[in-house]
C-alpha cells in the first residue's frame, strides 16, 4: 500500500470517528473511494535524456522553440517513452503536446515561456467555461494520452498579460452592447496546462505564471496528480479567470501540497454550462484537495458556477486560506443545473478572507443569464453563440446543493462571515457544522435553507453580529 493511500485512510478514519455526534452524521459508508484517487502509475525514465536543444531549440528567450521542443517529445515517445530536459535557459515557445510514457522535466534555471502571439496557440476542439468549442490550445497539452508527467523546480510563465489587455478592451466594447455574457467566449485567451481526455498524469513541484486564462484545467480526464505546484497569476496586473485549479467534468483526482494567488477561483470544480453541460452530462467526482494554501483569489475552493453535469463526493482537508476574496464558495444559476452532494470539508483556517463562506444560486446575472440583444440574426450567430442561448427546461434548470459537512473551519478577520442566497425553488438543504467559527465584522445571512444542524457553532459579528435568517425551515442557530 502506498504512502498515498495509508494518509487518505487515515483521514477517512478521523472524519469517521469525529463525525459520529449527534449533530454531525454525514454518511461515509462508501468513501472508500478517498485511497484510489491520484495518478497510479508514472512514467520511468528509462535512462534516456532527450535534450530540445539537441532538436534545434535556443535558450535565449527569443528564438521560438516550438517545433524542436515538440520533436524532442514525439522522438520520445516514439522510441518508447523517457525523459525530455531542458539546459539552462529560457524557452519561448507556442503550444506543444506532451505524449504517453514522456516526462517534461523542467529543472532550476529553465523558463519555459508563452508566445504573446495568439497564431502560435493552434485552435483544437475543447470545452472551456463549461462549453464544448474551438479554442486556442494550451500552452503545455496533454490531450488523448496517458502515463504522462510535467517534474522540475524549473519555471513555465504563460507571459498571459497580452491576453488580459485584449480581454479588458473587448470588455469595453461588449459590455455597452449587452453582450458580457459571450465576451469571454470570444476572447480566446489561452490557458496554461490542459490535461483533457487523458488518465494517469502527475504534474510536481514547478512554477506556473501568468496564464493567460485558466493555469491548471483538468477536463474529461481521472487519475490525476497536481502535487507541490506553485501557481502565481499577480504578476503584472490582476488576470482576469485566471483561475488556478479547475478540475472539469473529471474523477480520481488529487492536489496537495500547492500554494496558489490568482485573481479567481484558486481550487475549482465544475462541471459544464446550461444546455451544453446539460447534454453532455459528465460529473466531476470523486476529488481531494488537501495540504494547500490560497492567497489572493476568488475562492480558496468553488463548486461552480459551472455545475450542469453535477458536482459529488469531494474531501476537502488541511487547507488555508490567506487574504482570499471569498473562501468555501458555492454558486450556480437557474439554468444550470446538476447536483451539488457530498461534500466534506475537514480542518480549514481562512485569515483576513473577505467573506469566508458564501452559497449563491443567482450568481452574476450578467454573465451567467444569456440574452441576445436586439439587431442581430440568430442564423447568423456563431455556434458557441447559440449555446449559450440555448433554452433550458425549468425542471431541468435548477441546481440543488445539499449534504455538505464541515468540521474544524475557521475564519478571523472577515468582512461578512455568511453569505447564503438561496432560491425559493431550490433550497440548499442538509449542510452541517461541527466546531465551526467565522469572526469578522458583519454576521451576515442565510435565505432558502433547509434542515441545517449545528455543533459548536459560533459567528461574531463586530457591527452586526446577528445572523439574518429569511424563508428557511429547520435551520436554527443558537
Amino acid at each position: 500500500m502506498s504512502w498515498k493511500q495509508i494518509s487518505l485512510i487515515g483521514i477517512f478514519l478521523m472524519i469517521s470517528i469525529s463525525s459520529m455526534g449527534q449533530d454531525f452524521e454525514p454518511d461515509l459508508s462508501s468513501c472508500n473511494w478517498i485511497a484510489d484517487v491520484g495518478a497510479r502509475t508514472q512514467p520511468v525514465s528509462r535512462g534516456v535524456i532527450y535534450n530540445p536543444s539537441d532538436f534545434g531549440a535556443v535558450g535565449d528567450g527569443v528564438t521560438l522553440c516550438t517545433k524542436s521542443i515538440q520533436e524532442s517529445i514525439d522522438k520520445c515517445a516514439e522510441l518508447g517513452g523517457g525523459v525530455v530536459r531542458f539546459q539552462t535557459g529560457i524557452y519561448l515557445t507556442g503550444s506543444v503536446f506532451l505524449k504517453s510514457n514522456v516526462i517534461l522535466d523542467i529543472p532550476k534555471g529553465v523558463q519555459i515561456e508563452g508566445s504573446q502571439d495568439i497564431n502560435d496557440y493552434k485552435e483544437i476542439p475543447t470545452r472551456v467555461a463549461g462549453i464544448e468549442m474551438d479554442w486556442p490550445a494550451g500552452l503545455i497539452n496533454i490531450i488523448d494520452q496517458h502515463n504522462v508527467a510535467i517534474t522540475g523546480d524549473g519555471v513555465v510563465h504563460g507571459k498571459g498579460k497580452v491576453f488580459w489587455d485584449k480581454y479588458h478592451s473587448m470588455r469595453k466594447e461588449y459590455d455597452p452592447k449587452g453582450l458580457r455574457w459571450v465576451v469571454d467566449y470570444d476572447c480566446k485567451r489561452p490557458r496554461g496546462i490542459i490535461i483533457e481526455n487523458s488518465k494517469d498524469v502527475m504534474l510536481k513541484d514547478f512554477v506556473l505564471y501568468q496564464a493567460g486564462f485558466w493555469s491548471v484545467h483538468i477536463l474529461y480526464s481521472e487519475y490525476v496528480t497536481v502535487q507541490g505546484m506553485t501557481i502565481n497569476n499577480n504578476i503584472e496586473g490582476k488576470g482576469p479567470s485566471t483561475d488556478g485549479v479547475d478540475i472539469d467534468s473529471s474523477s480520481r483526482i488529487l492536489v496537495q501540497n500547492c500554494y496558489i494567488n490568482c485573481n479567481d477561483d484558486n481550487f475549482c470544480l465544475k462541471a459544464g454550462r446550461d444546455s451544453d453541460g446539460l447534454k453532455v452530462n459528465r460529473p466531476c467526482e470523486y476529488i481531494v484537495i488537501r495540504d494547500c494554501i490560497a492567497g489572493r483569489g476568488d475562492g480558496l475552493f468553488t463548486c461552480g458556477s459551472e455545475t450542469s453535469g453535477s458536482i459529488r463526493n469531494v474531501l476537502i482537508y488541511n487547507m488555508k486560506g490567506l487574504g482570499t476574496k471569498y473562501g468555501l464558495r458555492f454558486k450556480s444559476t437557474s439554468q444550470r443545473g446538476g447536483t451539488i452532494e457530498n461534500i466534506y470539508m475537514y480542518n480549514i483556517q481562512m485569515d483576513g478572507v473577505r467573506d469566508p463562506f458564501v452559497v449563491n444560486l443567482n450568481w452574476n446575472p450578467s454573465y451567467s443569464n444569456s440574452k441576445l440583444p436586439e439587431g442581430y440574426n440568430y442564423e447568423e450567430l456563431p455556434i458557441h453563440w447559440k449555446k449559450l442561448l440555448g433554452v433550458v427546461p425549468p425542471e431541468k434548470g435548477m441546481p440543488k446543493f445539499k449534504n455538505v459537512f464541515f468540521e474544524n473551519v475557521h475564519a478571523i478577520n472577515a468582512q461578512t462571515c455568511i453569505k447564503v442566497t438561496g432560491i425559493e425553488e431550490s433550497t440548499i438543504d442538509n449542510f452541517q457544522f461541527k466546531n465551526v467559527s467565522f469572526e469578522g465584522e458583519n454576521a451576515g445571512n442565510i435565505s432558502f435553507a433547509r434542515n441545517w444542524k449545528f455543533s459548536d457553532f459560533k459567528v461574531r459579528g463586530v457591527k452586526e453580529n446577528k445572523l439574518k435568517l429569511s424563508n428557511n425551515k429547520d435551520v436554527s442557530i443558537k
